[in-house]
């Protein structure tokens, strides 16, 4: 038996259920009788979602149907950093959207320190993008799982490799 429990704090999205999303937005674009002339496209990138539309207005259709799709798929509504609105050739706008992975330091050192003040019979050690949290108790870990959830970070949290 282990004498210390443990879990990492991620944060990640499913690259998969991600594609499938941007594939629901182009069919929904092409289907939809306020979309169908705009001649708009989303193009997902390795680190971007890039959308080229006619208009602003229309832009912000497509914000929300790769919103609605991406909840749809579980997948947290902070992923997306949506960029600044830049015009396009033939009187278009550009938006690119960057998917953030990862816990940044700052955000990992605040963690930690809510950790390490909240809870005395609990570590954190951040460990490049990820935060790794191990206690003699799994008790405690599930109570410092439920303090993180009701916390509100700019990333999505994911709590992984449990054990």
């Amino acid at each position: 038996m282990a004498s210390t429990y443990s879990f990492d704090i991620v944060s990640d999205f499913d690259r998969q259920e991600l594609v499938n999303a941007v594939d629901q937005v182009v069919r929904d674009i092409t289907s939809r009788y306020d979309l169908k002339d705009t001649k708009t496209t989303v193009e997902l990138g390795e680190t971007t979602v890039t959308v080229n539309t006619d208009s602003e207005f229309t832009l912000d259709s497509v914000h929300n149907i790769l919103r609605e799709k991406a909840a749809k798929r579980n997948l947290s509504q902070k992923i997306f950093d949506f960029g600044k609105v830049e015009s396009a050739s033939g009187n278009r706008v550009r938006q690119e959207i960057t998917l953030k992975k990862g816990i940044s330091q700052d955000i990992a050192k605040q963690i930690s320190k809510l950790i390490r003040d909240e809870f005395k019979k609990v570590q954190a050690s951040i460990q490049g993008d990820a935060v790794r949290v191990s206690a003699k108790s799994k008790d405690d870990l599930q109570v410092v799982i439920q303090r993180l959830k009701q916390e509100d970070y700019p990333v999505a949290l994911q709590f992984t490799n449990y054990r």
